[in-house]
């Protein structure tokens, strides 16, 4: 390359061609192969094993958008299902920044210490522009992320809070399989997802903060009914005060709700996972809703509900994924909204035609 400054006139100033510049990729690293796919059969055998890795993987199969993956994966999971149902699975929600992910870490150690294995399954909210997800959840879990009897698993949640609840609830199955005792289920925070996540789980914590101003104000009514129980975090140092008159507070707004299906009155209580007060206290409250709800049926009775919600949800999926991947439905919805858009014809009608066409008889014979 010439340079302009190496000119006559520009005596007594000179510039070097100087070096070429190394290659981008290092042309030492030797390509790897990707490991190939095990089988059903070795996958499940790994997952009743405890192997960890396999578990993984199997989890990462689970949560795969890829046609040819789901077969594989329903396969695991029928052969692992008969295997599971035998763990406690705790929610665990509340709203940003309440320290859901420290309680975990200390909650978790706490049950570790029992005995036992722990999995977490973390949803991390995904970016609505990028879609991505930084899944750091693992990070504010210190001590638990290196235990060598806990599985943590964060998942995006891709814009599909539904979606990635179906595929948490088959990531339980593969858990249990694998000897998980105990599951955790950390949510996005105070949202829709909420909903999802109680229908797969038996106990249902709220973790709240204190002196943000209106307790209330924070929490909706809904996610208070679906509470099994409600507790308090940072009661230490000069918020224990603030922290007691939102325990008070709460209590008293849940006398006006309708006592639950299960017959438990839900318990407020107050402790500080960053300096690990009161979590025995946590703890002996959920000990005593699994004796109680055991006790009464209940226990039984919604694991059978969740079952059947769960089908249902499965074939509302179904039937969404074939309805949109239908080519001639893929067609028609094109030209539909074209007309829609210059109105030519109106939502409802250019969606019944739409539906019409694809439940004609003659698809089904």
């Amino acid at each position: 390359m010439e340079h302009i400054e190496n000119d006559a006139k520009y005596n007594g100033l000179t510039v070097n061609q100087g070096v070429s510049q190394p290659p981008v990729v290092n042309p030492y690293l030797k390509k790897r192969r990707p490991r190939p796919m095990p089988s059903a059969a070795e996958m499940v055998e790994g997952i009743l094993r405890g192997d960890m890795t396999m578990l993984s993987r199997a989890v990462t199969l689970v949560e795969s958008l890829s046609p040819e993956h789901e077969a594989l994966a329903q396969e695991v999971i029928e052969k692992c299902l008969p295997h599971s149902g035998h763990s406690r699975r705790i929610g665990i929600t509340g709203v940003p920044g309440a320290g859901k992910s420290t309680s975990i870490d200390v909650f978790g150690l706490h049950v570790l210490k029992k005995g036992g294995k722990l999995a977490v399954l973390a949803i991390d909210p995904s970016s609505e522009r990028t879609k991505g997800s930084i899944l750091g959840d693992k990070t504010r879990m210190e001590k638990l992320s290196v235990h060598p009897d806990a599985f943590i698993r964060p998942s995006p949640s891709a814009g599909s809070l539904g979606g990635v609840a179906r595929k948490t609830r088959e990531t339980i199955v593969l858990c249990e399989a694998a000897g998980y005792d105990n599951i955790f289920v950390e949510t996005v925070g105070v949202g829709q997802s909420e909903t999802a996540v109680h229908s797969m789980v038996d106990f249902f914590l709220l973790i709240q903060l204190a002196g943000t101003g209106d307790e209330l104000q924070g929490i909706k009514r809904g996610i208070m009914e679906m509470a099994d129980g409600i507790v308090i975090n940072k009661a230490d140092g000069d918020n224990i005060q603030r922290a007691q008159l939102a325990q008070t507070q709460f209590r008293s707004a849940l006398h006006l709700f309708p006592l639950p299906a299960s017959g438990w009155s839900p318990e407020v209580l107050t402790y500080s996972g960053y300096f690990e007060l009161g979590i025995d206290e946590v703890w002996d409250m959920i000990d005593r809703y699994f004796d109680f709800v055991k006790a009464n049926g209940y226990f039984d009775r919604k694991r059978s509900e969740q079952a059947r919600y769960w089908m249902y949800e499965t074939i509302d999926a179904q039937l969404r994924s074939n309805f949109y991947n239908n080519p001639e439905i893929e067609r028609m919805l094109a030209e539909k909204e074209v007309k829609v858009l210059n109105n030519q014809l109106s939502s409802f009608v250019a969606a019944r035609d739409v539906l019409n066409h694809y439940f004609r008889p003659e698809n089904y014979i």
